[in-house]
């Protein structure tokens, strides 16, 4: 069994579609696993952890317990998923996280591979590159959480641990799987301990999956799990399959990112469906601000589906968090949202669509979600997940910056994950704007 460490929830959906779409049969637990959680026969078990903007000491703390439970459990191979922008900085975590989690494995030289192609985030001589933007000029320059203001990974690498790094350029990786593993195999005999990989194409990544597929400890994105999980599929065999349990339900979408994609995403759907703000300066009271959405919410005709949001552009994000500070104007919408989902759910929700890590985390949280299996896919790593309970929910966990500008419209009225066309999405609009509340 291949076990996975993912350091935040929407992360660990990513990369568990991943492994799917590669054809393993993948189970999701979010957070820490609990005495009575099993593992079945599942060829992967991702632990969806929220450690990415943790303190190193309490992010180490986390992932080796989950590393524990994942040995404990049949785990002869541990993969640490982080973000394919390598959110991170100078107190960052994702050096520490894989030092201690390679020591735990008792393995030499580690992987780092954050560039998933498909989503358009690439790695070349060391830089992320996300489109044809530097990383460091891209929007995740203005994050609010984890901005980036270097673009090269083993310099990023290089504050958070003390091991050696090198780096393993694309002109190897384009030679393919025997000249990485040579690469690979002279670096560790040199006492490097941390190789950073170069990938442009899903190719290259599974030219590294395939040199790597024997490692007991590898880091990366969802991109290289796709790499490794082709290799594991012809080695291993393919089992997973996918379905919709939940069906025609009621269904709503939860927004809290602020990255550029999801502030065009809110903007198409607020066009088009009744919509919702959480001003948090207005109303700096977490319950307060859910009972008023829940009331706004019972107000709607049924069959709405609904946008709550605090997703807000730079400008207003930064006056915001003088007004309030950044740690409490997000522990107050986190928690807010939490509680707006758990009133949804009360009310007969049963597909909720989330935008953000942290947004993410705190719905699964509030829901008590234990774990999933991974369904369609709506955009490049943006997967339908159904929980593992008697009468199951439809979650879609959405990274800030995943998914075309329809994806929230679409996948909040269940259609196929296909582009939908401006007129079938306008002939509901008008009826939808008139009902929209700002408050």
């Amino acid at each position: 069994m291949l076990g996975v460490i993912a350091d935040d929830v929407t992360g660990g959906t990513d990369v568990a579609l991943s492994f799917t779409k590669a054809g393993l049969s993948t189970l999701v637990i979010f957070g820490q696993p609990q005495p009575t959680d099993a593992v079945a026969d599942h060829q992967v078990v991702v632990i969806a952890l929220k450690t990415r903007t943790m303190a190193p000491a309490e992010a180490v703390g986390e992932s080796l317990t989950a590393a524990t439970w994942l040995q404990e459990h049949g785990a002869t191979q541990l993969f640490f998923k982080y973000c394919s922008t390598f959110d991170s900085s100078p107190a960052g975590n994702i050096g520490q996280v894989a030092d201690a989690l390679a020591a735990c494995q008792q393995f030499g030289i580690t992987v780092i591979v954050p560039a998933p192609p498909q989503p358009r985030r690439t790695q070349y001589m060391g830089n992320l590159f996300v489109a044809q933007q530097p990383l460091a000029e891209s929007p995740m320059q203005h994050h609010p959480l984890t901005p980036m203001r270097d673009s090269n990974v083993l310099r990023l690498l290089s504050t958070q641990t003390s091991r050696p790094i090198t780096l393993i350029d694309h002109d190897v990786v384009r030679a393919g799987s025997p000249a990485i593993r040579q690469a690979l195999d002279n670096a560790a005999a040199a006492g490097i301990r941390y190789a950073v990989i170069d990938a442009i194409t899903d190719e290259d990544l599974e030219a590294v999956g395939a040199a790597c597929l024997n490692d007991r400890f590898l880091t990366g994105a969802a991109g290289l799990a796709a790499g490794l999980g082709a290799a594991l599929a012809t080695t291993n065999g393919r089992q997973a399959t996918h379905h919709d349990p939940v069906g025609a339900v009621p269904a709503a979408v939860l927004a809290g990112s602020c990255s550029a994609r999801t502030r065009e995403q809110v903007a198409y759907m607020r066009d088009r469906e009744p919509s919702y703000f959480l001003d948090v300066r207005a109303t700096p009271d977490p319950a307060a601000l859910a009972a008023a959405a829940l009331t706004w919410f019972d107000t709607l005709t049924p069959g709405s589906v609904p946008l709550i949001y605090s997703t807000m552009d730079p400008a207003r994000l930064t006056e915001t968090q003088q007004h309030i500070g950044v740690a409490r104007s997000a522990e107050i919408l986190e928690t807010a949202t939490g509680i707006i989902a758990r009133g949804l759910h009360d009310r007969g929700v049963r597909r909720i669509i989330i935008a953000g890590g942290e947004t993410s985390g705190a719905v699964v949280d509030a829901l008590d979600i234990r774990g999933g299996i991974i369904g369609q896919e709506m955009a490049p790593g943006v997967p339908w997940i159904y929980t593992t309970e008697p009468h199951p929910t439809a979650l879609l966990l959405k990274s800030g910056n995943f998914g075309e500008q329809d994806l929230l419209v679409r996948a909040a009225r269940a259609m196929p994950p296909t582009k939908a066309t401006n007129e079938t999405a306008d002939e509901t609009a008008t009826a939808a704007r008139e009902a929209t509340t700002v408050a």
